[in-house]
């Protein structure tokens, strides 16, 4: 029997705010498909796992990494990547996921990497006006999935809030997606399995399973929202509090009650007035703001509100 082995790969779901749309750091994977910036550990050269992701995603992108946290683990059997590391085909491959977050949307020096809007993989994740477009026929096609299973029937009811009394979580981007996979309703589910892909499936296919690692990556950020001020590891120095509304939104995938969403702000006493106003809103000036004194990733510093219009 050949010897088995693990290659260790590691993978970067790196976020932005451009254009008013959270957008991902993006490469081009063999078959042409976007691809997360990708490459392998090699464990006789690369002291730190976070080390190496630095390098590479600088080799790859051009783009230099500020803060990363460690996302998850991928290592389902049969997983493949763009950029393994050179072996045997017999060997296991690993993938470990990291989230970066920056402020610095400049267009990525390397020729194909770019920052490619998030919700261009999960059209179904954006509900700013109302259920997305592409919502009625992702159901119907769960529901004819799903054929009388009452397991299946609840998951779609819950993760889709396709029932009456049903409330969308915006965090379940991950179990959403892998419903979706698990249903075929995905072009990477067809292709795994060896199959025609599915009629206007929603959403860009991504490498591998790079898809399904961004998924995991944007359901923690939108979940980190509410506990942790994260948000302002996407904005500028100063901003507005429309742009900062503008920016939860882009990232929950959802339209906030602009009074509650000030008033929210206001009571964390996160963020203070610079004094100074902003001429680039196009109607009347709005007055600038800034993180307040301190360092808010430490501490018991609070999330931003996210009072969604119902």
């Amino acid at each position: 029997m050949a010897e088995q082995g693990v290659r260790i790969g590691l993978s970067a779901v790196v976020i932005a705010l451009r254009d008013g749309k959270a957008c991902v750091l993006t490469t081009t994977g063999d078959d042409g498909s976007a691809a997360l910036p990708f490459g392998p550990f090699d464990p006789t050269r690369d002291r730190t796992f976070e080390l190496a992701l630095r390098a590479f995603v600088t080799a790859q992108t051009g783009f230099r990494l500020g803060f990363v946290e460690q996302l998850y683990t991928f290592g389902d059997l049969g997983r493949a990547s763009p950029r393994a590391t050179p072996g045997p085909e017999h060997h296991r491959e690993v993938s470990v996921g990291y989230l970066a977050l920056t402020a610095d949307a400049a267009d990525a020096p390397a020729a194909e990497a770019r920052w490619t809007p998030v919700l261009d993989f999960f059209p179904w994740e954006d509900r700013r006006d109302g259920a997305a477009s592409c919502q009625a026929a992702l159901i119907e096609g769960l529901r004819d999935w799903a054929a009388g299973d009452s397991r299946r029937a609840a998951r779609i009811d819950a993760l889709f809030a396709a029932a009456p009394g049903q409330r969308w979580n915006e965090g379940r981007v991950l179990e959403r997606y892998e419903l979706l996979y698990e249903a075929g309703l995905v072009d990477e589910a067809a292709r795994d399995l060896d199959k025609a892909p599915p009629a206007a499936a929603p959403g860009r296919p991504m490498v591998s399973d790079h898809r399904r690692i961004l998924a995991t990556g944007l359901g923690r950020l939108r979940s980190k929202l509410k506990y942790r001020p994260v948000l302002f590891d996407l904005m500028p120095e100063t901003f507005t509090l429309s742009g900062l509304q503008a920016a939860a939104e882009a990232v929950a995938g959802l339209s906030l009650h602009k009074q509650n969403f000030r008033r929210g702000v206001e009571r964390t006493g996160l963020v203070e007035a610079t004094g100074r106003l902003s001429a680039a809103t196009g109607g009347r000036p709005a007055e600038l703001f800034r993180v307040a004194d301190g360092d808010p990733s430490t501490g018991e510093a609070l999330g931003l509100p996210l009072p969604a219009l119902r």
